[in-house]
């Protein structure tokens, strides 16, 4: 069968665009404020900047190394990368990104919805946020169809392929997603009272940075929002021209990533505490959760506000758009793998979107099953992130690095490879916080596999998708095809 040509992103700013879209997701805007303002604001936001550089940027270089050299997808890159052994690994990280799609493409679904009814007005005078929300999300008929919307979005788009659907989207969505969180932070810090508020970012409380709680947040902040061991971003490298820089475009990416969370907390904290209408109600709203902040209390202020028919679509607009071009990132991911082994891309395209669709309506009809898988994969991502690092190891992290170098208009210098070998530790302790968090909220039952937040449901669920991936090894081995590495013989 003659190989069709590899699809390319049409220049370094298109690659740098979509996978900025691809780290900015709703978390930068429901997440990064709200964790921000409990731990520390700018103390927090110092650690953050650690984290880029210990775990972000290092993982980030290393999937695109590993896409834009073995020309593969997850499954085949790692095949590469550690032998043929393990190609389980590469599946093991696109299944966790896979079960992550089937509920986000939910949640993207809550963004458009919202942003649809606020655009006619109905988020105004009257309106109670814990009402609304309730009667939305105890109606499957509202969650499908809206789940139903982002998923044939999101699967057209990559159904047109890198050039002409995502690079035509995504040069469109992140720019309106930047114009607009920047014109709504304005308004906020404008606004009267808002510098109490502003007051948790600007501010550092330096001898916090003792409590090792708020290294673990930011690190887990930096692990979930900036795609880092995703796997997407060693999808996107797949299309990269040839000697992209890998190092500039890393850390472009990771940067951006937190400068996104950062004008979402100066909106959403400056609004929070200026409008408020009493200091309970903002307490009451950062304790809230992401939902609850974003879809409840969020949703009463700008009830209140002045403009409120302008402003609050433009806020759900902006969610929608980080959702969904997050969204796009992981149904690339499924259908470049599906494509992998030899299946056309429309075809691909059209599988993922009817399994997003399918395995999504669980979560679109209870909420408690979304949040179980929400915790589940959110905290498997660490494992993908490790295995990752091991990858680069198995390959040699300073060969890696000077193949790397070699395409760089900035000499990546030795750090680089102490970070790579500092992952497992930071594994070791944000992993192991988690699961010790999971035993502390259920002491009696945490082995218990039906408990939504238990360490028992992340295991079994693991343990399941570790047997299917290993017992499948060799048949992925087999069937993705071969790229550059595999045909010249002495990479992998």
């Amino acid at each position: 069968m003659a190989q069709q040509p590899r699809e390319e992103w049409g220049s370094r700013l298109a690659i740098v665009i979509a996978a900025v879209s691809m780290a900015v997701g709703t978390g930068n805007i429901w997440r990064f404020p709200r964790v921000a303002a409990e731990w520390g604001g700018g103390t927090f936001l110092f650690a953050v900047t650690v984290g880029l550089f210990i775990w972000a940027i290092p993982l980030l270089m290393s999937e695109f190394f590993m896409g834009s050299k073995s020309r593969l997808g997850n499954i085949g890159a790692f095949r590469d990368f550690m032998g043929p052994r393990n190609s389980w690994a590469g599946a093991f990280m696109a299944c966790v990104t896979i079960g992550i799609m089937f509920y986000y493409a939910v949640v993207a679904g809550w963004c458009i919805r919202y942003f649809v009814v606020s655009s006619t007005g109905a988020i105004g005078p009257g309106i109670n946020g814990q009402e609304y929300w309730d009667a939305f999300i105890g109606d499957p008929r509202q969650t499908i169809l809206f789940h139903a919307i982002a998923v044939l979005f999101s699967a057209w788009v990559v159904f047109r392929g890198i050039k002409g659907g995502l690079e035509r989207v995504l040069k469109i969505f992140l720019p309106a997603l930047l114009f607009i969180l920047l014109v709504l932070a304005v308004r906020a810090v404008t606004l009267p009272g808002a510098g109490e508020g502003l007051r948790f970012l600007f501010i550092p409380d330096w001898p916090a940075l003792l409590s090792g709680r708020i290294w673990l947040e930011a690190f887990t902040q930096v692990a979930w929002s900036t795609g880092a061991g995703w796997g997407l971003m060693m999808v996107y490298a797949v299309y990269a021209r040839e000697k992209e820089d890998i190092a500039v475009n890393s850390g472009v990416i990771a940067f951006s990533d937190v400068l996104v969370g950062f004008f979402a907390a100066a909106l959403i904290l400056g609004t929070l505490f200026a409008v408020a209408p009493t200091p309970d109600f903002a307490e009451e709203a950062l304790g809230a959760g992401n939902v609850g902040l974003t879809f409840i209390y969020v949703v009463d202020l700008l009830a209140t506000m002045p403009g409120s028919t302008i402003i609050a679509p433009l806020f759900f607009l902006a969610l929608a758009l980080a959702g969904i071009s997050s969204l796009i990132a992981m149904f690339e991911l499924g259908t470049t793998n599906l494509m992998d082994f030899g299946v056309d891309r429309r075809r691909a395209a059209l599988i993922v979107g009817i399994a997003a669709f399918v395995f999504g309506i669980p979560s679109a009809v209870s909420i408690t099953f979304l949040d179980n898988q929400d915790w589940v994969w959110g905290v498997g991502l660490l494992i993908s992130g490790l295995l990752t690092a091991i990858a680069i190891m198995r390959y040699g992290t300073e060969r890696a690095r000077a193949e790397i170098n070699a395409t760089s208009d900035v000499h990546v210098g030795r750090w680089w490879s102490y970070a790579i070998y500092a992952i497992p530790v930071v594994f070791a302790v944000i992993f192991g916080w988690w699961v010790f968090q999971s035993v502390t909220w259920h002491p009696d039952d945490w082995w218990n596999p039906f408990e939504t937040f238990s360490t028992g449901t992340m295991v079994v669920q693991w343990v399941i998708l570790f047997v299917f991936v290993y017992a499948l090894n060799n048949f992925f081995t087999r069937r993705v095809k071969a790229g550059p590495m595999t045909r010249t013989g002495g990479d992998a």
